[in-house]
């Protein structure tokens, strides 16, 4: 069977069984995302035998860094939905051509951000309220992980292409092996080659960089993808780079909010103390861990809705979106009971600091009460990015982090001057509005996406008739 009828085959299996279609999408991500969440514990356990300014450095690091590969991830979706969109409407050549736009989309962003960071980003670290005495260690991590910026960027496109054409496998196989040289690399160069944080972020770029040429090696030279890579035939279309901008870009500034708003926590922290940053990260190290299905089964729901919209299968969207959400809301509430129950010997992995201990299992009692509401947005936003709606996400994500979450907190601890368990209640509280918010905003956009009342982009209507004629 040719690269072409597999595609065929896998496309027609996704509409003849919706839901097993969203776990055999969602099962591989949720395992090669389990390899990272692994890493990203045991990066945290490593950096925390250096005491609690190092994991402090991180954690002043975390906002700064996602804000580079949120816009990257948010454009990444965007790409997604839209090779997604033509693989549904049976249109190969613009699939084709959109993955090409995404890769020089992803060089031209890794140069920039590069260029950006190690040019700012001292300033910037320091502009988010890193203490003077945390500073160098900071600034150490982040040169080091800027510099080797443009591997993340352009793994995170590649991938974000496989899942367009519905292979999770590939993707998560690639990182997961990366992840695993990652935490092989870490003791040796924090500890053995005594680098300390420096030698966390170098063992992260070297991980990238392999991830980066395994990519490059299995889809642009030995051409193993459904997509593919034709050069000499690449045609830049604004309407193409339009549309994955006009999904991707919502998603992007959601994630830029989202790194505000983690700048913005750990300044209100540190007001406390250094160690209630560490604890605060600590805390969302585990977090991490119910994120992995969640993000697993929204990112899996923006693939199919996006080939059921291409297909013209609107019956189909509604079906498996709801399923999706309620699958996922149920896990966050399986996983919430078991963080509650296990918090002191989960948070004292990272530290035996009484203090951050204290403070990182008070933060994830609290937070495991958010997690069926995250489930809710972040699968609601997902779905309807599938049909090429990005602007609910980044309304979401605006009204859950800064109109409520950072404003809240912000006024029960400088205005109110009350205790530091304020903070989370001001992000549990937050969480829920926006999830009532995201909903009724999922609802109505199906509702007008079923009526006709959602204009098409005019290739896909086109093909999709031809496919159900």
């Amino acid at each position: 069977m040719n690269k072409s009828d597999r595609q065929e085959s896998r496309l027609e299996q996704f509409i003849a069984n919706p839901q097993r279609g969203l776990w055999t999408l969602a099962i591989p991500m949720m395992f090669g995302m389990m390899v990272q969440t692994i890493y990203s514990i045991v990066d945290m356990i490593f950096v925390g035998r250096l005491g609690g300014d190092a994991l402090a450095a991180l954690a002043f690091n975390m906002p700064l860094v996602f804000l580079g590969l949120g816009i990257v991830f948010g454009l990444g979706s965007g790409v997604t939905a839209v090779v997604a969109q033509y693989i549904g409407s049976k249109d190969k050549r613009n699939a084709d051509n959109s993955a090409e736009h995404g890769v020089v989309l992803g060089v031209i962003l890794g140069v920039i951000f590069t260029a950006a960071g190690l040019t700012w980003g001292e300033s910037i670290l320091a502009f988010l309220g890193t203490p003077p005495r945390i500073l160098p260690q900071a600034w150490e991590y982040f040169g080091v992980i800027v510099s080797g910026y443009i591997f993340m960027v352009s793994s995170v496109f590649f991938r974000s292409i496989l899942s367009g054409e519905g292979d999770m496998r590939t993707p998560v196989v690639i990182q997961g092996a990366g992840t695993i040289l990652n935490i092989i690399l870490d003791p040796i160069f924090i500890f053995a080659l005594d680098m300390g944080v420096k030698g966390a972020a170098l063992a992260t770029v070297l991980s990238q960089l392999s991830v980066s040429l395994v990519f490059i090696y299995i889809m642009l030279i030995k051409k193993r993808s459904y997509i593919s890579f034709v050069w000499k035939d690449f045609s830049f279309s604004s309407h193409i780079l339009g549309k994955i901008f006009k999904i991707g870009i919502p998603a992007s500034f959601s994630m830029v909010i989202m790194s505000i708003g983690g700048g913005a926590f750990n300044r209100i922290l540190i007001s406390f103390s250094s160690d209630a940053v560490a604890g605060y990260q600590a805390g969302m190290r585990i977090d991490h861990i119910f994120v992995m299905p969640a993000i697993s089964i929204a990112t899996s729901l923006v693939t199919l809705v996006g080939m059921f919209y291409g297909a013209g299968r609107l019956d189909l969207i509604r079906r498996v979106a709801y399923y999706g959400l309620t699958r996922s809301a149920f896990i966050g509430v399986v996983l919430g009971t078991l963080f509650f129950i296990f918090a002191p010997s989960l948070i004292s992995m990272f530290s035996q600091d009484e203090e951050i201990v204290r403070i990182g299992v008070q933060y994830l009692r609290f937070l495991v009460f958010s997690y069926p509401f995250i489930s809710i947005s972040m699968t609601s936003g997902r779905v309807l990015q599938g049909v090429g709606i990005g602007m609910p996400m980044l309304a979401l994500t605006f009204l859950r982090v800064l109109l409520i979450s950072v404003a809240l907190a912000y006024m029960f601890i400088f205005v109110m001057d009350m205790t530091i368990q304020w903070v989370w209640i001001a992000q549990v509280s937050a969480v829920i509005f926006s999830a009532g918010i995201a909903i009724l905003w999922l609802r109505l956009g199906l509702h007008r996406i079923e009526q006709g009342l959602v204009p098409k982009d005019r290739d896909l209507s086109v093909d999709a008739a031809l496919y159900q004629s």
